[in-house]
């Protein structure tokens, strides 16, 4: 899979930047070191963020996270309207190192730990987004700043919202307990070829099997069962785009020993099956 890391200029007195980009063909997936929260005004197709592949039509909204691989492909359009895209770039430190301070701001913060995977957002509340960007495009100074606030606390307040990629090995650092999560995470990816077992892994923490599964959904959100299921199928996503490996490999080489089951759990993730993934990449 062809990527470039590209380089975003956010002038020197902000914190933020505003572009509205037309469709280009030469794109290709790349990623960067800012926040991006991109909307879409006019076209539709096809997007790729992290490891997730999906279509979109106008108005898609979503924030994509520091160093996280996305693009649009934009179908062929009938009518005369140029596909067209509003983006905000968020410098990076301005969220991790200034914001975070802030503790009246903890929603937003959260929201910004969500993205390094990737955020949707969908409802009717999306389109006011789109005239807020468009306002913080023509603000300056303070203004500026305090309606960058304004639009990001609009987001927090979206209801319906999408995680998009599955990608572990980014959102472990921003868990609670971090330690005791790498040690869990190491363990998986050492044995993800093997059958692993909630008393083998709940005896590397101390804790007994009820107790660690209450404490690994507490910190991470979701099911220790869901997690190495999400870590096999994103290390299965990886090589269907990057290796040109049989699936029945892929299969087990991510931990399964059955290719129905991996095919079954393989779509009831990513929402298609892997031959569909691996021809979406090409």
């Amino acid at each position: 899979m062809e990527f470039q890391f590209m380089q975003v200029d956010i002038p020197e007195e902000k914190s933020f930047s505003v572009l509205v980009q037309q469709y280009d063909t030469s794109s290709v997936i790349h990623m960067h070191k800012n926040y991006e929260l991109n909307f879409v005004t006019s076209g539709s197709g096809k997007r790729i963020v992290g490891n997730h592949i999906s279509s979109f039509e106008s108005n898609d909204l979503i924030l994509i996270g520091p160093n996280l691989l996305h693009h649009r492909e934009f179908s062929e359009t009938e009518k005369n309207i140029p596909p067209e895209c509003l983006i905000l770039y968020i410098s990076e430190s301005l969220i991790n190192r200034d914001l975070v301070q802030i503790k009246e701001l903890e929603a937003i913060h959260d929201l910004f730990k969500r993205a390094i995977n990737g955020v949707a957002f969908k409802g009717d509340s999306v389109k006011l987004i789109k005239q807020q960007i468009l306002q913080l495009a023509e603000l300056q100074g303070s203004d500026g700043f305090i309606a960058l606030l304004k639009l990001l606390k609009s987001l927090t307040e979206i209801e319906e919202q999408e995680i998009l990629s599955l990608t572990p090995e980014f959102t472990v650092s921003q868990y609670k307990d971090l330690d005791q999560i790498k040690i869990v995470y190491n363990y998986v990816l050492l044995n993800i070829q093997d059958t692993i077992t909630l008393d083998a892994v709940s005896g590397l923490l101390n804790m007994a099997p009820g107790s660690f599964c209450r404490f690994f959904k507490k910190r991470t959100g979701k099911s220790f069962l869901q997690y190495v299921k999400d870590i096999r199928i994103s290390i299965a996503s990886k090589m269907l785009s990057n290796t040109e490996k049989p699936i029945a490999q892929i299969c087990f080489e991510s931990g399964y020993n059955n290719l129905a089951n991996f095919n079954f759990y393989f779509r009831s993730i990513m929402k298609m099956t892997p031959s569909e993934y691996r021809r979406n990449f090409r």
